[in-house]
């Protein structure tokens, strides 16, 4: 979502590089391009104002005029103002403390995405060892009741029992004695929603909040609609006791303002974003992990629990073993490619490493190699297990049938098979450099070996 405004402030930055010291004009103009860098991102207007202010004040003080970096001086302060701007060092985390059933509603307008964010929440709280209801309260939308049944059968979470014919206030009443009857500590409420804000909706979504009294009011917003989401959600937060925000879309290609903004306006902590369709795609949501990303820093702490949800522990030291055993061979690197793409697309993961998105993007002529990675997967699957174990029988016969046998040609497979053998002599260097060995990971010229 950010890779538009990201580019634009490294083209800012890039123009204080290499100065000794800044002026005040310099720092003056500065601010006038980051100005325009954050509108063009649908940042709300005031938010931006405000948020220039407070840089310009900061960057015209005497330890960034006088430093001999200037340049890392005023990004650090709008790394550190962006953090702040989206809620850093506030409490986000979800109220779940309280005497079960705790509930959680959530609320928004239709297409936001709240009954997916339901099912999404609903596993992020079983995998935290909670014992989640889950409850369609939208009897307007025909498709909503049998969407969140379907999804509470993908996952193996009961899904409370209502119709179209039942009131919403009525279905939340009963499901919330039926979840304290039957040992559910934690009730998510999916609620209705229209195409705009009208009096019956926010009536309704009132005599919820009367009746089952939720621990938690999240408002779910489309961060694909930009300042649109900004907007209603200032409205929701006037009529309803917000508590917090769901950012759903969060990999898509918007410009990213309403991420930017809708703390601000709201005054409520985004707390959770959808970064993708797949049911485990929801994150919590870190305000200075944000801002990294934002400045192509990188998050690498994401990174790692990305990693550890991923990839079970047995699986890795069976691995690890294998590749003690083994070394580091055609079917080695496969399985370590399934592990991989666990944790998400190769783009999402790229860009959580400090500058390999970037250096990635150069290489590849702006294309990351999702199609490429592919290709890799159906080459290797073509090749028999001796095959796979020692790349050094392919001789031109082999490759040509592993060629037909993947729908490529046999410039792919020796291609593949050139990398390879520069990746496994990578290999034996990474495990000599130890912790180091990350940024031999990248290759010459930052490229990845495949």
């Amino acid at each position: 979502m950010f890779d538009n405004l990201s580019d634009k402030l490294d083209a800012v930055f890039k123009k204080l590089r290499g100065h000794g010291r800044l002026t005040e004009k310099q720092i003056k103009e500065t601010m006038r391009e980051i100005r325009l860098v954050l509108l063009e991102a649908d940042v709300n207007f005031r938010v931006v104002r405000d948020f220039i202010a407070t840089v310009s004040e900061r960057a015209a003080g005497q330890d960034v005029l006088k430093s001999l970096t200037p340049a890392q001086q005023v990004i650090k302060i709008v790394r550190e103002e962006l953090a702040r701007l989206m809620g850093d060092g506030e409490d986000n985390s979800l109220k779940l403390a309280a005497k079960p059933p705790v509930s959680l509603m959530l609320c928004g307008l239709q297409g936001a995405g709240k009954t997916t964010s339901c099912g999404k929440l609903a596993l992020k709280l079983r995998r935290d060892k909670r014992n989640p209801l889950l409850v369609p309260a939208d009897v307007y939308r025909p498709a909503a009741i049998e969407q969140l049944q379907t999804l509470g059968r993908q996952l193996g979470i009961e899904v409370f029992d209502s119709s179209v014919d039942d009131k919403p206030v009525d279905i939340c009443s009963r499901a919330h004695r039926y979840a304290e009857l039957n040992g559910f500590d934690t009730i998510i409420f999916d609620t209705a929603g229209r195409l705009h804000i009208d009096a019956e909706l926010m009536g309704e979504l009132k005599g919820i909040v009367q009746a089952v009294a939720p621990q938690e009011i999240l408002f779910v917003a489309d961060a694909m609609t930009g300042q649109d989401a900004v907007t209603v959600a200032a409205s929701f937060n006037e009529q309803l006791p917000l508590t917090g925000v769901i950012l759903t879309k969060m990999d898509g290609d918007a410009r990213g303002g309403a991420a930017l903004s809708i703390r601000a306006v709201t005054g409520k902590p985004v707390k959770l974003v959808g970064m993708g369709e797949k049911l485990d795609a929801l994150e919590v949501f870190h305000a200075d992990r944000m801002a990294q990303r934002i400045l192509g820093m990188g998050d690498v702490l994401s990174l790692i629990e990305k990693a550890q949800a991923a990839v079970e522990l047995d699986d890795a030291a069976a691995m690890e073993a294998k590749l003690r055993k083994d070394g580091f061979t055609l079917e080695t690197f496969l399985e370590q490619m399934q592990m991989v793409k666990k944790m998400g697309s190769m783009d999402s993961l790229l860009k959580m490493i400090p500058g390999a998105g970037k250096m990635m993007k150069q290489a590849q002529g702006g294309q990351l190699p999702e199609k490429e990675i592919q290709k890799i997967e159906a080459i290797i699957r073509s090749m028999t297990a001796r095959e796979r174990m020692d790349h050094r029988i392919l001789n031109g016969s082999r490759r040509l049938r592993i060629a037909k046998g993947s729908g490529t040609r046999v410039q792919d497979v020796n291609q593949l098979l050139k990398r390879f053998v520069e990746a496994q002599k990578m290999m034996k260097k990474m495990q000599k450099m130890g912790p180091k060995g990350l940024k031999g990971m990248l290759g010459r010229g930052g490229q990845l070996p495949f």
